[in-house]
Order: C-alpha cells, then sequence, then structure tokens
C-alpha cells in the first residue's frame, strides 16, 4: 500500500462489513482518515479502535436525511474537512412485479437512492466551499441488465447510475467529481441475506457458505473466479484518487466481464 489518499478525509456509508468494510481498511491504508458508517455499533467501534487514529465511527441510518446530515456534520468536526464521500451502504430486496407493496418500495427506495440523494446533498454543501471533492456511488450491474438483481434493487441501482451523471454535471464546475461503481457478483454476505442475517450465523456458518458462494460464482463469469470486497475497495481508490481527476459522471463496472453473459431474459 501507498499514500495514493494521504490526508483525504472520507466518509464510508455501509462501512462494518462486506465492500465498506473492506474499502475502510484500504483507504486507511493508502493514508486516508475515515469515518465510518453503520448501525452495528459493537463492530463500528471494534474497527475504529483497531485502525487508530486514523479512524471513528458514527452510527447512522441512511434512510434519515437527518442521520446522513449529522454524519456530515460528525466528520467534520473531527477530522476538519471532508474530501470523499463513499455511499456504500445498501442491502438485498426480494421483490416481483406482482408481489411489490408500498413498504417494501418505500424501504428499499429510502436504502438504495435516498441515501445517495441525501448523501450527495449533504457532501456538496461542505465540499462546494472548500473547492472540490470526489462522491462515489455503490451502483450495480442488476441497474444494466435483467437476471442480476431483484425488480426494485435492479430499478433502484439504475436510478443510483444515472442520478450519479446528473449529479456529477451539476456539481463538476465546483470541482466535485461524482462517479459510480457497479459490481457484478462480488462474494459478500449479501447472497445470504445481509450483514444482519450474517450476525446471526457463527463464523463457521458464514465461512462456509462464503466457500461455497466463491466457489459457484467462479463459475458465472468470464474471469474464472468470484469478485472479491477488495475488488470494489480498488475502484474505490482509484476514483478517489487524483489519478481519477478528469473522471466524472461515470459508472465504473467491475465485474470481471458478467455483464456481458447470456442469460435466458436479456440475451
Amino acid at each position: 500500500m501507498g499514500n495514493r489518499l494521504e490526508g483525504k478525509v472520507t466518509v464510508i456509508t455501509g462501512g462494518t462489513s462486506g465492500i465498506g468494510e473492506a474499502t475502510v481498511r484500504r483507504f486507511v491504508a493508502e493514508g486516508a482518515r475515515v469515518m465510518i458508517a453503520g448501525r452495528t455499533v459493537e463492530k463500528g467501534e471494534a474497527l475504529a479502535a483497531e485502525l487508530g487514529e486514523a479512524a471513528a465511527f458514527r452510527r447512522t441510518d441512511v434512510t434519515g436525511e437527518a442521520d446522513i446530515a449529522a454524519l456530515i456534520d460528525a466528520t467534520v468536526e473531527t477530522f476538519g474537512r471532508l474530501d470523499v464521500l463513499f455511499n456504500n451502504a445498501g442491502a438485498p430486496d426480494r421483490s416481483t412485479p406482482e408481489e411489490v407493496d408500498e413498504a417494501g418500495f418505500d424501504r428499499a427506495m429510502r436504502l438504495l437512492v435516498g441515501s445517495v440523494v441525501f448523501g450527495v446533498k449533504h457532501a456538496a454543501r461542505v465540499m462546494k466551499p472548500q473547492g472540490g471533492g470526489a462522491i462515489i456511488n455503490n451502483a450495480s450491474i442488476a441497474g444494466w441488465r435483467y437476471g442480476q438483481g431483484s425488480y426494485l434493487y435492479s430499478g433502484a441501482k439504475a436510478a443510483v447510475s444515472h442520478l450519479t451523471r446528473m449529479a456529477g454535471v451539476d456539481l463538476g464546475p465546483h470541482g466535485i467529481r461524482v462517479n459510480a461503481i457497479s459490481p457484478g457478483a462480488v462474494a459478500t454476505p449479501i447472497f445470504w441475506g445481509g450483514s444482519e442475517r450474517a450476525q446471526s450465523l457463527s463464523d463457521e456458518e458464514n465461512a462456509q457458505k462464503m466457500a461455497k458462494l466463491t466457489g459457484n460464482l467462479a463459475h458465472a463469469t468470464p474471469t474464472p473466479r468470484a469478485g472479491e470486497a477488495d475488488d470494489i475497495a480498488d475502484a474505490a481508490v482509484f476514483l478517489a484518487s487524483e489519478e481519477s481527476g478528469f473522471v466524472n459522471c461515470h459508472d465504473l463496472v467491475v465485474d470481471g466481464g458478467r455483464i456481458w453473459m447470456f442469460n435466458e431474459k436479456s440475451g
């Protein structure tokens, strides 16, 4: 690791597990100071303590704008500024066109779309006076093609990708770059119910599920291995660093080529 993010103050939502935790660790290794946002206090505080002065934790429910605003304010109070926001928090959804209901719709849209909309809003109010920053939104190949996610999840991720482009156009003149990452089949607990489900299982049970999952995913991608959380963290480092200084309004697909594989409904 090096110093590609030296001194950059970063907020990472959903930062206590999976892609979020991997990105927190990678950003700190690259010299960033990171505010970890999540709902699992014990894991968040333990991770921050492990990483030392470069990290802090704030319990945040990203389905509410007030919590997001408070997160951004706490980051500035703790570290003095905000250079990077990674809107990473998310969860699986099991909706179908015939079975979707209002409660499920509201829950999915608040978490997957609202967290991005209000994350961008409150990051921008801090970044504009500073003269710039980088915002990264976690989209998905589910927003590009059929069969990569549920009905609402796919629609929400398509919205994230498009909102990224719109925000990048509006905020680019202020030195704020807005980009997205669209992961493919990345081996994380989202495949067996997300972090809440994983926390209800033993370490051995989670390890067994992960081993089975990585084996299956290795056969479902042109690049013959499962995607890993570190693959997405690598992409986030690039989009947060000065190396991507002329990259804006872009959705970076990180999926080993899976997006181009035939499936019976979309091929």
